[in-house]
């Protein structure tokens, strides 16, 4: 195993790097993980894997970058549902439109994977204490899994995190450190506090395995779909951590034979928070910093840290980025509720706003396969929920009257 910067490609040994490249820098120097295939073929096949009982994503283990299994710690991350959408497939005329509900992972968000495999990098380096930004599902994993590991943790979150990820925050015993700005803003003082105070880094982009953690999902998709590949993968899209790590997923699985021909990777971002877009539309292998706003917090970000693995990714796969409004991320949780059982933060449902955009345009045919990926759960964010919702509770005196008068119907 070697750690390749994404630019300048460098390798390292993952024991002389912790972080980025330090020739090009924390956006341009992000790492890859980079494996021996041949070697981890003879104990990884399709056939192992039907033998191993694991149903969570440590099923995956020799693909993945642990030097001490010792030290996984026991939440059950991974084998999360995969649904056919019907309803949808009929509606937009797709072949096949299949939903993995990532909000089902212990924190109630696809995070889970990337912290579960952090905390066994940070214990494996002999951290005596953490630290990582984020909007507040990044930080409610990493706090459940510092917590059960014993190791101090403190999380910088911005202004406008949600009630209910703070919440988790506390209750998993973080020191949480709201900060009067930006997810943007809160990222780099958490870097700098990092560095200051030597704090093992989990923040996107900076710590080199978080995708590795979050390319689980894909394998997980693949062999819950019989290793037959859907035509185009939706992601929700922020810093772009979980886009290109389910990109290397694929490209692991293509390379090591399990799988025989790769998806359109789809990134979708909110229209107030879009510099993906921005710089996938205009050619850029960079994207140019603004100021985020939108509904969706989880994907609120105005410089993506892990861009250049994102728009590296997008292109290999011939896939594209794509804008939502808020008011498209709205309409799509309860349409992702009703027609497919499956109840969303805004940006979980996000996907879905980009799938029902791209289907009105008329991008997928009646023999196209589509996975749309959830990313967390509604309960994480009640209030960015309800602005969903029109409707509001029939408030009745206590007897039947009351009812059959509030419903129109016979006494």
């Amino acid at each position: 195993m070697i750690l390749k910067c994404v630019t300048c490609g460098r390798e390292y040994d993952p024991a002389e790097l912790d972080y980025t490249c330090p020739d090009c820098g924390p956006i341009a120097g992000t790492c890859e993980v980079r494996y021996d295939y041949e070697q981890i073929s003879r104990r990884f096949s399709r056939e192992t894997l039907q033998r191993n009982p694991d149903p969570t994503h440590w099923r995956y283990l020799p693909l993945l970058p642990v030097l001490q299994p010792a030290h996984i710690q026991p939440l059950a991350v991974g084998g999360t549902p995969l649904y056919r959408a019907r309803q949808l497939e009929q509606s937009w005329d797709i072949g096949q439109i299949w939903v993995k509900d990532d909000g089902r992972n212990p924190t109630a968000s696809l995070k889970d994977r990337a912290s579960s495999l952090a905390v066994v990098k940070a214990l494996e380096k002999g951290a005596t204490a953490v630290t990582a930004a984020s909007t507040g599902n990044a930080a409610s994993s990493w706090s459940a899994f510092t917590a059960l590991a014993g190791l101090p943790n403190y999380i910088f979150v911005p202004a406008g995190a949600p009630r209910a990820k703070l919440a988790q925050l506390l209750l998993y015993g973080a020191t949480v450190i709201k900060v009067n700005g930006s997810y943007d803003q809160a990222f780099d003082l958490c870097c700098q506090a990092a560095e200051k105070w030597g704090w093992y880094n989990r923040s996107t982009a900076i710590n080199p395995y978080l995708g590795e953690g979050k390319k689980t999902a894909a394998l997980e998709l693949c062999e819950q779909l019989g290793w037959e590949v859907p035509d185009y993968v939706l992601v929700s899209v922020g810093d772009g951590c979980i886009f290109q790590g389910m990109w290397k997923g694929f490209c692991d699985l293509h390379r090591l034979g399990l799988i025989e021909r790769l998806p359109k990777m789809i990134g979708v971002q909110a229209a107030g928070s879009a510099p993906l877009v921005q710089a996938w539309e205009a050619g850029w292998e960079r994207c140019k910093p603004l100021q985020a706003h939108t509904v969706a917090d989880s994907i609120s970000v105005g410089i993506p840290r892990d861009q250049v693995k994102a728009l590296q990714a997008v292109r290999a796969s011939g896939g594209r980025f794509i804008a939502v409004s808020d008011a498209d991320i709205l309409e799509a949780i309860p349409l992702l509720a009703r027609r497919v059982g499956v109840f969303a933060e805004p940006a979980g449902a996000t996907a879905l706003a980009g799938l029902k955009q791209l289907a009105g345009n008329g991008i997928f045919t009646a023999k196209d396969t589509v996975a749309v990926m959830v990313t967390g759960h509604g309960l994480k964010d009640i209030d960015g929920a309800m602005k969903a919702v029109s409707q509001t509770p029939l408030e009745i005196e206590n007897n039947l009257e009351d009812v059959a008068a509030k419903l129109s119907l016979p006494v």
